[in-house]
């Protein structure tokens, strides 16, 4: 299990950003494993970069192949089995790929940022939105 030397779980992702219809937009994703919606993450593999990490976990959830932007604002909580966990976020951009719907995220939505607000499940994940500004 990926840890940091203080025993956190470590983990990355990264929230699309594009131009949409009436101004910027960002992808979330539906877990149905959690049946939670927030940002494409998830734990980093031996070897890995949290950078690597964050693009490979994007493309793992949304089949969209992105390059980082700025780093957000990381969250930290305990997870679902009593482990701290730290994840990093950047923004991202799509450079190649589509939105398909997988077993790790059944469902993806562009939104503006204030309706992302409102479907957002946790709100540490207000932190990182609120961060994008106004794109």
């Amino acid at each position: 299990m990926p840890e940091w030397e203080d025993g956190r779980v470590r983990a990355a992702g990264g929230v699309p950003v594009r131009d949409g219809p009436t101004g910027v937009e960002v992808l979330v994703v539906h877990r149905p494993r959690y049946d939670d919606w927030t940002f494409p993450k998830g734990k980093r593999e031996p070897g890995e970069t949290d950078e690597q990490c964050a693009l490979r976990e994007v493309y793992e959830e949304t089949g969209l192949r992105c390059a980082l932007d700025e780093e957000l604002p990381a969250t930290t909580y305990v997870d679902r089995d009593g482990r701290p966990k730290l994840v990093r976020y950047w923004r991202v951009r799509v450079v190649g790929g589509s939105v398909v719907p997988n077993d790790e995220a059944d469902e993806a939505r562009w939104l503006p940022p204030a309706a992302a607000a409102v479907l957002l499940t946790y709100e540490r994940d207000h932190a990182v939105l609120d961060a994008l500004g106004d794109g």
